[in-house]
Protein backbone atom coordinates (compact mmCIF):
# COMPACT_ATOMS: atom_id res chain seq x y z
CA UNK A 1 0.00 0.00 0.00
CA UNK A 2 2.80 2.55 0.80
CA UNK A 3 4.21 1.66 -2.43
CA UNK A 4 1.14 2.83 -4.24
CA UNK A 5 1.07 5.73 -2.34
CA UNK A 6 4.96 6.74 -3.27
CA UNK A 7 3.44 5.95 -7.01
CA UNK A 8 0.66 8.39 -7.05
CA UNK A 9 2.62 11.31 -5.43
CA UNK A 10 5.77 10.90 -8.07
CA UNK A 11 2.93 10.60 -10.96
CA UNK A 12 2.03 13.64 -9.87
CA UNK A 13 5.22 15.80 -9.56
CA UNK A 14 4.93 17.04 -13.30
CA UNK A 15 1.26 17.87 -12.49
CA UNK A 16 2.33 20.20 -9.30
CA UNK A 17 5.66 21.93 -10.83
CA UNK A 18 3.33 22.91 -13.82
CA UNK A 19 0.12 24.17 -11.41
CA UNK A 20 2.97 26.05 -9.92
CA UNK A 21 4.63 27.74 -12.25
CA UNK A 22 0.95 28.44 -13.85
CA UNK A 23 0.18 30.04 -10.59
CA UNK A 24 3.25 32.35 -10.26
CA UNK A 25 3.28 33.78 -14.08
CA UNK A 26 -0.54 34.51 -13.06
CA UNK A 27 -0.02 36.27 -9.80
CA UNK A 28 3.08 37.81 -11.00
CA UNK A 29 1.46 40.28 -13.26
CA UNK A 30 0.36 43.18 -10.79
CA UNK A 31 -1.16 45.32 -13.80
CA UNK A 32 -4.70 44.41 -15.30
CA UNK A 33 -3.63 47.01 -18.55
CA UNK A 34 -1.04 45.83 -20.91
CA UNK A 35 1.12 49.33 -21.44
CA UNK A 36 1.36 50.54 -24.85
CA UNK A 37 3.78 52.98 -25.79
CA UNK A 38 2.54 56.10 -27.36
CA UNK A 39 4.78 59.30 -26.75
CA UNK A 40 8.16 58.85 -29.19
CA UNK A 41 10.37 62.07 -28.58
CA UNK A 42 11.79 63.36 -32.12
CA UNK A 43 14.61 64.66 -34.03
CA UNK A 44 14.33 67.33 -37.06
CA UNK A 45 16.69 66.78 -40.05
CA UNK A 46 17.27 70.00 -42.10
CA UNK A 47 18.86 70.22 -45.11
CA UNK A 48 20.94 73.17 -45.44
CA UNK A 49 20.13 76.78 -46.39
CA UNK A 50 21.98 79.63 -48.40
CA UNK A 51 22.84 82.45 -45.95
CA UNK A 52 22.35 85.36 -47.62
CA UNK A 53 18.76 86.48 -49.32
CA UNK A 54 17.73 89.46 -51.03
CA UNK A 55 14.80 91.34 -50.57
CA UNK A 56 11.67 89.99 -52.45
CA UNK A 57 13.49 86.33 -52.92
CA UNK A 58 12.44 83.11 -51.61
CA UNK A 59 14.63 80.52 -49.74
CA UNK A 60 13.52 76.91 -49.69
CA UNK A 61 13.46 75.01 -46.33
CA UNK A 62 13.44 71.31 -46.08
CA UNK A 63 12.50 69.24 -42.84
CA UNK A 64 12.03 65.68 -41.48
CA UNK A 65 10.53 64.85 -38.82
CA UNK A 66 12.13 62.18 -37.47
CA UNK A 67 10.45 60.40 -34.53
CA UNK A 68 12.27 57.60 -32.32
CA UNK A 69 9.05 55.21 -32.55
CA UNK A 70 6.05 54.44 -34.47
CA UNK A 71 2.47 55.73 -33.48
CA UNK A 72 0.13 56.39 -35.52
CA UNK A 73 -2.29 58.74 -33.67
CA UNK A 74 1.10 61.42 -32.98
CA UNK A 75 0.13 64.52 -34.72
CA UNK A 76 2.99 67.69 -35.25
CA UNK A 77 2.74 71.01 -35.20
CA UNK A 78 4.61 74.29 -36.26
CA UNK A 79 4.97 77.70 -34.81
CA UNK A 80 7.04 80.32 -35.71
CA UNK A 81 8.81 83.90 -34.52
CA UNK A 82 10.82 86.19 -35.72
CA UNK A 83 12.73 88.82 -34.17
CA UNK A 84 14.63 90.71 -36.58
CA UNK A 85 13.98 92.02 -40.17
CA UNK A 86 10.89 91.15 -41.82
CA UNK A 87 9.39 88.37 -44.06
CA UNK A 88 7.01 85.88 -44.42
CA UNK A 89 6.98 82.09 -43.85
CA UNK A 90 4.57 79.64 -45.46
CA UNK A 91 3.98 75.74 -46.18
CA UNK A 92 3.88 74.96 -49.81
CA UNK A 93 1.25 76.91 -51.50
CA UNK A 94 -0.48 77.73 -48.26
CA UNK A 95 -1.44 81.51 -46.67
CA UNK A 96 1.88 82.57 -45.06
CA UNK A 97 2.22 81.76 -41.27
CA UNK A 98 0.88 84.40 -38.08
CA UNK A 99 4.14 84.44 -35.60
CA UNK A 100 3.10 82.28 -32.91
CA UNK A 101 -0.06 81.19 -33.73
CA UNK A 102 0.37 76.65 -33.92
CA UNK A 103 -0.41 75.18 -37.35
CA UNK A 104 -0.71 71.49 -37.99
CA UNK A 105 1.43 69.68 -40.72
CA UNK A 106 0.31 67.37 -42.38
CA UNK A 107 3.41 65.21 -43.23
CA UNK A 108 6.49 64.25 -41.84
CA UNK A 109 8.73 65.42 -44.67
CA UNK A 110 7.38 68.93 -46.05
CA UNK A 111 9.34 72.31 -47.14
CA UNK A 112 8.67 75.47 -45.85
CA UNK A 113 9.22 78.43 -48.36
CA UNK A 114 10.68 82.07 -46.31
CA UNK A 115 10.37 85.48 -48.57
CA UNK A 116 12.33 87.97 -47.30
CA UNK A 117 10.53 91.48 -47.02
CA UNK A 118 13.61 93.11 -45.72
CA UNK A 119 17.23 94.61 -46.46
CA UNK A 120 18.39 94.02 -43.58
CA UNK A 121 19.47 90.73 -41.55
CA UNK A 122 16.78 88.29 -40.48
CA UNK A 123 16.07 85.94 -37.87
CA UNK A 124 13.66 83.75 -36.82
CA UNK A 125 12.75 80.63 -34.67
CA UNK A 126 10.40 77.61 -36.02
CA UNK A 127 9.01 75.28 -33.45
CA UNK A 128 8.16 71.70 -34.56
CA UNK A 129 5.83 70.07 -31.60
CA UNK A 130 3.48 67.26 -31.19
CA UNK A 131 0.52 66.52 -29.00
CA UNK A 132 2.34 64.56 -26.75
CA UNK A 133 4.20 67.91 -25.52
CA UNK A 134 7.54 67.18 -27.07
CA UNK A 135 8.88 69.81 -29.03
CA UNK A 136 12.01 71.24 -31.11
CA UNK A 137 13.14 74.74 -31.89
CA UNK A 138 15.22 75.47 -35.22
CA UNK A 139 17.04 78.87 -35.72
CA UNK A 140 17.54 80.51 -38.85
CA UNK A 141 19.23 83.64 -39.79
CA UNK A 142 20.04 85.05 -43.14
CA UNK A 143 21.73 88.21 -43.93
CA UNK A 144 21.09 90.62 -46.67
CA UNK A 145 22.67 90.19 -50.20
CA UNK A 146 21.07 93.80 -51.13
Amino acid sequence: MITFFNRFRIGLLPMYVLLTILMSSVTSCSKDELEIQNNFPFELKVMPVPKEIANGNTVEIRLTIQPTGNYSNTQYFIRYFQFDGQGTLQYNDAPPYLPNDLYPLRAKQFRLYYTSNSTVSQSFDVWISDNFGNERQLSFEFNSSD
